[in-house]
């Protein structure tokens, strides 16, 4: 199995353009990576659900819409929204124009087999089997039409072979696979079984489960057949859902390393919901952004742009291309939360790791709606003794320490600091 050293960054189409998504969008946003964010470590450019489906314009799903599809029951990309995929070209122009620019190139997928397959009995690549003798009629996703499941047999694994050897043809890079990270157990035959099939296909592509929240007691299995797994349902701009991370987030970061990340989900900056209205901007204000960029970089989570990125404001290119920020997020090991409680009337949550090439990480967050003052004696904090020196990442301000960490955090905010002894 391929297993990256640092966690994923990229950018994924979700967050802005739902199931619509277009070539036009996705070339210009890997174009500004290509331009502004491959220097600082972003690689990833991935198309999200329902590439195949011709009619889609919002984050809403068509039931039963007639698919784009091969004469094996493959879903392609639907031309009229990708018209490089013309003639059965697929996905490989877009990947290949992708990597043109030094980027990474990547998809999400279904779990399954296609329905509209199944019902025209389709035949099953390298098999004498048809698309219904590959389905599981009594696996089907609640919240998306398109699928049926896939029996976990020489038939399902033979389809599931078909497929990754076609995107492994178009240069696929990163494969996000959903309907199956939090339906475990009764998916779990399933789940190994496309991880085999995809780490046969003869390319290197990063593997990545949705959607959450993932079961911490199959954590173990995560790790052996995927990348990264989703820890959250779809993460949106909302104060709640942030707030609620942070125990998520400390159940799961032990768990982070090797090449299997926990995904705390997409980063939804700047401007998101495009498929709605243009003028839509994330709710998020900027002190609970780097907040969120805090905790997804100190933990380890991947790092994945959910907003339309020619129309990132100075905040939100600051936000990304801090260089402190993102050597935390390679360089965090052993992270942990080892404070949460009410000082001076404030909520505030304390975050260690180490660094790998030396110090520590101390991340303090305000999680109550007013500002305030942090202040813990350094005798609670482990292996950072009085009169440490530090570098807080945000601002660069140069700080000793002294027998008492101290730190003024806005409302919802943070601050993190390298610790040198």
């Amino acid at each position: 199995m391929y297993r990256p050293e640092i966690a994923p960054m990229g950018w994924n189409s979700w967050d802005c353009y739902g199931a619509a998504v277009t070539e036009k969008e996705v070339r210009q946003n890997a174009e500004f990576m290509a331009a502004h964010l491959k220097q600082y470590g972003w690689k990833y450019v991935v198309v999200d659900i329902q590439w195949y489906e011709p009619g889609a314009t919002s984050h809403e799903y068509r039931p039963f819409a007639d698919l784009c599809m091969d004469e094996y029951g493959r879903l392609l990309p639907a031309p009229n929204r990708f018209p490089s995929a013309a003639d059965g070209k697929g996905f490989g122009p877009l990947a290949e124009y992708v990597h043109s620019l030094g980027l990474k190139f990547g998809i999400h997928i279904m779990r399954g087999i296609p329905r509209q397959a199944v019902h025209k009995n389709l035949p099953v690549l390298g098999t004498d089997k048809t698309a219904r003798d590959a389905a599981r009629f009594n696996s089907i996703c609640t919240w998306n039409p398109d699928m049926y499941g896939a029996r976990a047999d020489e038939t399902g694994r033979t389809y599931y072979d078909s497929i990754f050897r076609l995107y492994a043809g178009w240069g696929v890079d990163f494969i996000k696979c959903d309907d199956v990270c939090r339906e475990l157990p009764h998916e779990e035959d399933e789940m190994k079984m496309l991880s085999e099939a995809l780490n046969a296909c003869g390319r290197e592509m990063v593997l990545s489960l949705s959607p959450g929240p993932a079961l911490i007691e199959k954590a173990e299995t995560y790790k052996q057949v995927a990348n990264m797994w989703r820890i959250t349902d779809d993460f949106w701009d909302e104060w709640k859902l942030l707030y609620a991370m942070f125990e998520r987030a400390e159940k799961w970061s032990m768990h982070a390393g090797a090449g299997h990340f926990p995904d705390a989900d997409m980063l939804p900056i700047g401007p998101i919901r495009q498929d709605y209205d243009t003028s839509n901007r994330t709710a998020f204000t900027e002190d609970e952004q780097i907040a969120m960029m805090t905790l997804w970089s100190i933990m380890r989570s991947p790092l994945m742009i959910g907003g339309e990125m020619t129309g990132f404001d100075d905040f939100t290119m600051r936000l990304i291309t801090n260089e402190a920020v993102l050597k935390m997020h390679a360089n965090s090991r052993n992270a942990r939360q080892i404070i949460r409680r009410e000082i001076s009337g404030k909520e505030i949550i304390l975050w260690m790791a180490d660094d790998r090439e030396g110090g520590k990480y101390l991340a303090t967050f305000n999680a109550s709606d007013e500002g305030g003052r942090a202040e813990v004696e350094l005798g609670e904090i482990e292996d950072v003794p009085a009169d440490s020196k530090a570098i807080e990442l945000w601002t660069g301000e140069s700080v000793t320490l002294g027998n008492v960490f101290t730190a003024d955090v806005p409302a919802h905010g943070a601050k993190v600091f390298h610790v040198v002894a």
